[in-house]
C-alpha cells in the first residue's frame, strides 16, 4: 500500500459515496474503485460493504480508519516537523553538568533554553568534568557544563565558553562553631582555621582542575590539605559536613543547598575564584545546539 490508497480510502469514509469521493479527489470513479479494491485485497479483508444505493464501512474498515487517520495526520506535519528540526527549534539536546553547576548556572540556562524552544527534548545527565569531556571526544552526548581545566585547555576539537565565575566559600559543621573546634574573625573563616581542618574534597581523578583549586589554597597558605573524605557528588560532600567528618571549600552558590548541620562562611582574604562554562565539539553544527550555545553566549554577556 502507498500513501495515495490511505488517502483515498480516507476520502471515501468521510463521503460514504465513490463518485464524490472522487470528485473530491480530482479523479474518475473507476480507477479509485479499483485502487479500494487492490487495497482490500492487499489487507484480505473488505473496508466497505457496498451496494446498488449505499457504501459503508465495515467493522474491520470503522476500526482501521482512526489509525489510518492518525498515521496521514503524522506524515502531514512531517514537512513542519523538517522545518523545526532543520532550524533547531524541535529536536532533542543532550545536556551533561558537573553537580557544581546544579546550584548556580544550570537552572537559569535550561529554564531560559526550554521556555525559546518548547519541542527540543532536554536530556540531562549529571557527571564530573573529565567524564563530560571523554564523552564529548568520543562522540556522545551534544553539551557539557563544566569546570575547565587550567587556562581552558580543553583537548582539540573541543570549543570552550566561561559562563560564571564564582568565589569558594567553606561548609562547615555547626557544631565545630558552637563548641570552638571553628572560630570566625567577623564572619568569616581564616585561612589558619582552614589549614588547620580536616577537608573533605572531590577526588582528583575525578574533579583534577576543581581540586587543585581547592589544595592549592592550602598550599598558598603555608599548609598541606589533610583530606579525611572524599565523594564525587556536592551533595555527599555536604551531608559529610553535616555529619561533622570536616570541612569543605564549595562555590559560594552552594548556598542554595540548605543542610541541618552546616553552615557556609566566606573565607577571610582572597578566596579562590572557581570558573564554570559549557563545552562542545567544534565542528558540531546540530542546530539544536547552535542556539543553546547562542543563548549561553547571550547569558554570559549579560552577567559580565
Amino acid at each position: 500500500m502507498d500513501i495515495r490508497q490511505l488517502r483515498y480510502f480516507v476520502t471515501v469514509a468521510d463521503t460514504l459515496h465513490f463518485g464524490r469521493a472522487a470528485g473530491r479527489l480530482g479523479m474518475t470513479q473507476p480507477p479509485l474503485s479499483q485502487s479500494i479494491m487492490m487495497l482490500e485485497r492487499e489487507l484480505g479483508a473488505p473496508l466497505f460493504v457496498r451496494t446498488k444505493r449505499s457504501v459503508a464501512l465495515t467493522p474491520f474498515g470503522a476500526e482501521w480508519l482512526p489509525r489510518v487517520r492518525a498515521a496521514l495526520d503524522g506524515v502531514n506535519a512531517l514537512p513542519e516537523i523538517a522545518h523545526q528540526l532543520r532550524d533547531g527549534t524541535a529536536g532533542r539536546l543532550a545536556l551533561s553538568f558537573v553537580s557544581t553547576a546544579d546550584y548556580s548556572i544550570l537552572p537559569l540556562l535550561v529554564r531560559r533554553y526550554a521556555s525559546l524552544y518548547p519541542n527540543v527534548e532536554i536530556t540531562l545527565t549529571e557527571a564530573t568534568s573529565n567524564v563530560q569531556i571523554a564523552n564529548l571526544l568520543e562522540g556522545h552526548g551534544h553539551v557539557g557544563l563544566v569546570i575547565p581545566p587550567p587556562n581552558a585547555a580543553l583537548p582539540h576539537p573541543l570549543s570552550y565558553l566561561p559562563l560564571v565565575t564564582e568565589p569558594l566559600v567553606a561548609a562547615v559543621p555547626e557544631s565545630w562553631l558552637a563548641d570552638g573546634t571553628l572560630s570566625l574573625s567577623a564572619d568569616r573563616l581564616a585561612p589558619d582555621s582552614v589549614v588547620s581542618a580536616p577537608l573533605i574534597i572531590f577526588p582528583r581523578q575525578s574533579a583534577p582542575a576543581f581540586h587543585d583549586l581547592v589544595t592549592g589554597y592550602y598550599t598558598a597558605h603555608g599548609g598541606q590539605a589533610r583530606i579525611a573524605q572524599e565523594a564525587i557528588q556536592m551533595q555527599t560532600i555536604i551531608s559529610l559536613v553535616s555529619a561533622g567528618m570536616g570541612i569543605a571549600l564549595v562555590p559560594a552558590s552552594l548556598r542554595n543547598l540548605a543542610r541541618t548541620g552546616v553552615r557556609y562562611v566566606d573565607l577571610a582574604g582572597d578566596a579562590p575564584i572557581l570558573e564554570t562554562g559549557i563545552t562542545w565539539r567544534t565542528g558540531d553544527t546540530t542546530p539544536t545546539i547552535e542556539r543553546f550555545v547562542s543563548i549561553a553566549r547571550e547569558m554570559a554577556g549579560g552577567s559580565a
